[in-house]
């Protein structure tokens, strides 16, 4: 039995379908997206690596976001999550790129309540963000994100894949579901 979320076998199995190469960008979620994505048996094929940017410095000056975006807005904003999902394309030489940005508590921050988050998602098809306002404690928060994210991911890759290509994309339909209360499922 495979210790890998339920959510990134899918992204994975599309992202070797379309011989993509996915890196991530994360910061509220700490690696947690790269964990779940490289915990798919044979996700060596299309995962590049991860950059954890907890600290602002870090998102400027190894992503490339724009540090007075940063010093005006904070880091919690859905610019910043394009930013981050662009970057670490760059950075990381990637086909596909995602991020997560937001405030897992237990305190505000960047003017932003707990629960705020921002996925983004950067592909052949552009730049794809989503703003959350999720529910629950840090971990619950924390776990919900990665859902999101990777969830953002597999349909954008599979609209990329049904739409027939970059220039076919269809574009999401709708919001995906989120939910807070994965319990021992969540990594």
């Amino acid at each position: 039995m495979s210790d890998a979320h339920p959510a990134a076998g899918p992204a994975v199995a599309l992202l070797r379908e379309l011989d993509l190469s996915v890196g991530t960008a994360e910061s509220l979620t700490g690696g947690l997206v790269c964990a779940a994505l490289t915990a798919v048996p044979g996700a060596s094929a299309v995962v590049r690596g991860s950059v954890v940017a907890y600290a602002s410095e870090v998102k400027a000056d190894v992503l490339g976001v724009d540090r007075e975006l940063l010093a005006t807005d904070g880091a919690v904003n859905e610019p910043v999550a394009a930013q981050l999902a662009d970057g670490v394309r760059r950075v990381l030489g990637c086909a596909v790129g995602v991020s997560t940005t937001g405030v897992a508590g237990p305190e505000p921050a960047d003017g932003q309540p707990v629960g705020t988050v921002f996925v983004g998602v950067s592909g052949p098809w552009g730049i794809v963000v989503e703003r959350l306002a999720l529910t629950g404690d840090r971990a619950e928060i924390r776990a919900a994100s990665v859902l999101a994210v990777l969830t953002l991911l597999e349909r954008a890759l599979g609209n990329l894949r049904d739409g027939g290509g970059a220039w076919g994309y269809r574009g999401l339909d709708g919001p995906p579901t989120v939910r807070t209360d994965q319990g021992e499922e969540a990594p």
